[in-house]
């Protein structure tokens, strides 16, 4: 039955990979004849604004896409979610990449003021990592005390530390789904970046920090090493199995083991076949997704083959 399955996952696959070439090299082709070669999914330049928690993970899609197509050119506004989702209702950004999509209210406006049928598609799944300075006894926390920490009811003292107070993507997400609407403790601490609350916690004993885990997961990439040797990556218990903790790892963020698990979304706001689709379809195409798969966020568009494994004595 797992075989049949997995068959005809890969057959759906194969069909849409095949439509999305189909659909790109006849668009390219139509976008060509309709703009007289100025601009096409693979040739021009584009705006997009990006939630600054992901951005070493786009920085990489935006550079092996330009580097596939050399006459196309992405500029990444890095942002707050807050000021990202403002730039649904800027037209000059034809691409917004955040932790959610648009409401139907977002959609309309977008429709009635620019002209444009948006669209959007969860591409990715991240997490946010937990981390702490690596001389800290604690490494290891419950979703209750990591609620306690927050509200600054935790007897241990610890500082919580984001990257923001009010207009991240992080914060929105403990706030609706840690807190559940309430308000974060006054003794939380803002810094102005994800890179910034790494170097906060590296030099301050008590603090605790709130990142994406793109910033710190990939143990393949030169600069999160450097990172990962001035912080340590806490465990939290997971939803799952009480008593078991766990890491921000794929297999933990694919099977919702961890608990604090976000989507990463595009809003494609283009009503031309120009280099904003280009990359849309990279994103969600097989490059795209090992890109994400890469940077160890789970990808959303494509099977994430888990293999059981044992080891030798």
């Amino acid at each position: 039955m797992t075989g049949t399955v997995n068959f005809i996952w890969k057959f759906k696959r194969l069909i849409s990979a095949v439509c999305i070439v189909l659909l790109f090299n006849s668009c390219n082709s139509a976008s060509n004849e309709e703009t007289g070669n100025a601009e096409s999914l693979r040739k021009g330049t584009i705006h997009i604004s990006a939630d600054e928690s992901f951005k070493p993970v786009i920085d990489s899609q935006v550079q092996v896409f330009e580097s596939s197509y050399p006459e196309a050119k992405i500029i990444v506004h890095y942002k707050p979610e807050a000021d990202c989702l403002k730039d649904f209702a800027v037209d000059s950004i034809r691409m917004v990449i955040a932790t959610r999509g648009f409401s139907e209210n977002e959609k309309a406006f977008i429709s009635d003021s620019m002209g444009v049928n948006p669209s959007k598609l969860v591409i990715a799944y991240d997490a946010i990592a937990v981390i702490v300075n690596p001389k800290s006894a604690d490494t290891l926390f419950t979703m209750a005390e990591i609620k306690d920490l927050l509200q600054g009811k935790s007897a241990k003292k610890l500082l919580p530390v984001f990257d923001g107070v009010n207009a991240t993507s992080t914060v929105r997400f403990v706030i609706d789904s840690v807190l559940k609407g309430q308000s974060l403790g006054a003794n939380v601490t803002a810094a102005k970046s994800s890179g910034e609350v790494i170097d906060y916690v590296s030099k301050t004993l008590n603090a605790v920090g709130f990142i994406g885990v793109s910033w710190v997961g990939n143990k393949e990439d030169t600069t999160q090493l450097s990172y990962l040797e001035k912080v340590k990556v806490a465990q939290i218990e997971s939803i799952k199995e009480e008593g078991v903790y766990v890491s921000p790892a794929q297999y933990n963020i694919y099977y919702r083991r961890y608990p604090m698990v976000r989507d990463l979304v595009y809003v494609l706001k283009e009503s031309m076949n120009g280099v904003g689709h280009g990359f849309a379809y990279f994103l969600s195409g097989q490059r795209g997704q090992l890109i994400f798969k890469r940077s160890y966020l789970t990808p959303a568009q494509m099977q994430l083959n888990v293999r059981n494994a044992a080891l030798r004595e």
